[in-house]
């Protein structure tokens, strides 16, 4: 029979109580910090949202009313062209990755590469982009906005899904084999299928991560006061007006970006809860 030492399980005690309560305070201390930015962001942005946010563009500098639909749908377009892009080129990505990449050279780089593009500051990228598209074109534009997103996006959809395959179960992988078919429609038919949710969850949080960047557009499409979709030129774009009218002296101005901030924060909270939801369901064929 083992005998236990009285003083070293007290000692065990006091250091576990020790750990527990440092954890606490740590835990605490971010989580006030934390409930402090939302309390001041929703306090000061909830008075800012109304139906002239939305359906109005945003005004001259010391005029009164104006809003943020140019911002909002230069946002949306940038975003959801900056999907169309990232999604399927990521998803390829992440399928060579885990079906047909093992451990060669050309594979090894890629998840080099990727895992440098994910730490990567993005006015980097923002910089990278402005220097290969911008400045050989001569103007900003939303496409130059749309790649620099793209780039920061897409190395977020890579690594998600690679991972998210490899989790699904090789036992499905060798009955497809056994059934005669090729490797290719195994890829894509049975293993990308069964990691759906997961993929989808990548996605979403790539979305989720480039919605509030600011600085790769602030060397990309920069901004425009004036409504417009043209992809091709200056692209109004919720990040940077924010980063313009926080720093402005007009009330107004000031106003509308803690409105737009609270856009933002809504908008990706809402996508991480989506992504939330989507990676909690079961895999299946």
């Amino acid at each position: 029979m083992i005998s236990r030492d009285p003083t070293l399980f007290a000692k065990r005690k006091r250091a576990n109580l020790f750990g527990l309560t440092f954890s606490l305070v740590a835990m605490s201390i971010g989580m006030i910090f934390l409930l402090w930015i939302l309390a001041i962001l929703l306090f000061k942005g909830f008075s800012a949202i109304s139906p002239a946010l939305f359906l109005e563009i945003s005004p001259a500098p010391g005029t009164p009313g104006g809003g943020l639909a140019n911002a909002i749908i230069g946002s949306l377009l940038m975003v959801f062209f900056c999907a169309f892009l990232s999604t399927p080129i990521g998803i390829l990505a992440g399928i060579y990755l885990s079906e047909y990449g093992d451990n060669n050279k050309f594979s090894q780089v890629t998840r080099f590469v990727t895992d440098i593009m994910l730490s990567a500051p993005s006015i980097v990228i923002g910089l990278f982009v402005y220097a290969i598209i911008v400045y050989q074109v001569k103007h900003f534009s939303g496409w130059a906005g749309t790649v620099a997103l793209s780039l920061i996006a897409i190395p977020v959809v890579v690594r998600t899904t690679e991972n998210m395959l490899k989790l699904v179960p090789s036992t499905l992988r060798e009955a497809a084999f056994a059934l005669g078919a090729p490797k290719w429609k195994v890829s894509l038919t049975v293993v990308l299928r069964a990691a759906k949710s997961g993929v989808i969850t990548g996605v979403l949080l790539a979305i989720a991560r480039v919605s509030g960047e600011t600085a790769p557009l602030l060397f990309t499409a920069l901004n425009n006061q004036f409504f417009s979709t043209n992809m091709n030129a200056p692209m109004a774009n919720l990040p940077v007006m924010i980063f313009q009218f926080a720093m402005s002296p007009y009330d107004n101005w000031v106003n509308l970006a803690w409105g737009g901030a609270l856009l933002i924060t809504f908008a990706v909270l809402g996508i991480n809860i989506i992504a939330r939801v989507a990676l909690r369901e079961k895999v299946s064929v």
